[in-house]
């Protein structure tokens, strides 16, 4: 149970790189575009750039890859489970036999695709969450949506990225709080590991029920400490620090954007 202590999703290591002076929204962007793109990508050729591309920003932002790697390990059985459905279920030429079950060479190749393309599409989020700071999040994600102002669509954009980076911020919290209680229950004699699937079910029920507790306690503190500070949503709200798009940022865009339009249409 100690997978929680690896999960990347939502934190934030603090470094001097270029990735980490980036404009949030450049960084947001980016994102965005990686996630499409990794979407419309059809071939290895692709997601061997993209991934090239991943693996060079996260070394220069200076954050330990094996740390990134390492993130990507309590997610690993979704990609396990998405790997073996495409290699028991898809037909074609069968290279193995195990039992009543066929594992085809079309079945494997798409399963090792698919796999890449979840592999590839955590890296692209754990590489934006590294490297933003959940304040930058908050502010770039607030200045993205006000575009819709322009167009005249109603969209209470501060609202909606403070919902976004409060839940986006308290994933390692939550974290933390499950292997607290499971290290509780395992001390009063409970056992996760042993027992039928049926019983590993019902034994997470005294880990479920404490930990929306603590959800719902600690989304009442946050309240009260909004309100406390007077809080009131953001109409008339000033920023404490203004984002401005620099020269690097746009270059780092543009040259994002290239790599982009070629893996796409070459």
């Amino acid at each position: 149970m100690k997978f929680t202590r690896n999960l990347t999703i939502g934190q934030y290591i603090h470094k001097d790189s270029f990735i980490h002076k980036l404009d949030p929204r450049i960084k947001l962007i980016t994102a965005l575009l990686l996630i499409i793109v990794i979407f419309l990508i059809n071939t290895w050729n692709g997601f061997f750039v993209i991934g090239l591309y991943l693996f060079l920003s996260i070394t220069i932002s200076k954050i330990n890859p094996k740390h990134v790697l390492l993130g990507i390990k309590p997610l690993l059985f979704i990609i396990i489970i998405t790997l073996l459905l495409h290699l028991f279920t898809t037909k074609g030429e069968v290279i193995f036999t195990l039992w009543i079950l066929e594992i085809t060479k079309e079945g494997l190749l798409r399963g090792l695709f698919i796999a890449t393309r979840l592999f590839l599409l955590i890296l692209s989020t754990s590489w934006l969450t590294l490297t933003t700071s959940p304040i930058a999040l908050t502010d770039g994600i607030e200045r993205i949506l006000l575009v819709f102002r322009i167009i005249k669509i109603p969209i209470p954009a501060h609202e909606i990225a403070m919902m976004m980076t409060i839940a986006l911020r308290f994933i390692p919290t939550l974290m933390e709080e499950t292997e607290k209680i499971i290290k509780a229950q395992i001390a009063r004699g409970a056992d996760f590991e042993s027992g039928s699937i049926i019983n590993r079910i019902k034994s997470m029920i005294p880990i479920i029920i404490p930990l929306f507790i603590n959800a719902f306690h600690r989304a009442d503190e946050l309240a009260v400490a909004m309100e406390a500070r007077c809080y009131r949503g953001g109409e008339g709200r000033t920023h404490y620090r203004e984002l401005s798009i620099k020269v690097t940022d746009q270059i780092f865009f543009f040259i994002t954007l290239i790599l982009i339009l070629l893996v796409v249409f070459f």
